[in-house]
């Protein structure tokens, strides 16, 4: 059983929903999202109400029930209420600055780093050494700040990088510790 995948999803007011054999779409006030269904994986729409079910209890098929009704719950999140992310730069000299849809890093190398923002994302820069990754996809968003993250990832010696807002970077005592 599996509890996750057998709750219904509550629409709220304001998302159509559109449900097309295998295909979903949601749509919201702030945008449109797309999503093909797995073919063992079949959709019922009741009322304000979406029912996911199996066709039966497999193991790959098990996995794939509750994922579904996720993936399906975080699209109806994302066209009501924008996902975000927020990145925090640490170390001496680091920066970002936004120049139209990119981010602009000076990052501790010879030339800066220039972050495009890919296609439903934006980026909003309060202050130098703050980043935050907003978007109506939740997976694009995690992505996102994923990949900004590669560029500098934070070292565990002084701490300098970029990492998320909640993340606890366990600093190491160097060689002079001892």
């Amino acid at each position: 059983m599996s509890r996750i995948g057998n709750k219904p999803i509550t629409v709220p007011e304001g998302v159509d929903i559109k449900i097309e054999g295998k295909h979903i779409t949601v749509k919201g006030p702030k945008g449109t999202l797309e999503r093909d269904i797995h073919n063992n994986i079949s959709l019922e729409m009741e009322g304000n109400e979406i029912k996911v079910t199996r066709i039966n209890d497999e193991p790959f098929n098990r996995s794939l029930h509750g994922l579904t009704r996720t993936l399906i719950n975080n699209m109806i999140i994302g066209v009501v209420h924008e996902y975000s992310r927020e990145l925090q730069i640490n170390g001496v000299g680091y920066r970002v600055q936004k120049q139209g849809n990119n981010l602009n890093m000076s990052l501790g190398y010879s030339h800066p780093v220039i972050f495009e923002a890919p296609q439903g994302i934006t980026f909003d820069v309060p202050n130098p050494n703050t980043i935050i990754v907003k978007g109506i996809d939740k997976e694009l968003v995690g992505q996102t700040a994923a990949e900004i993250r590669t560029k500098r990832p934070p070292e565990v010696y002084r701490g300098k990088g970029i990492k998320y807002a909640e993340e606890v970077i366990r600093r190491k005592e160097g060689k002079t510790g001892k």
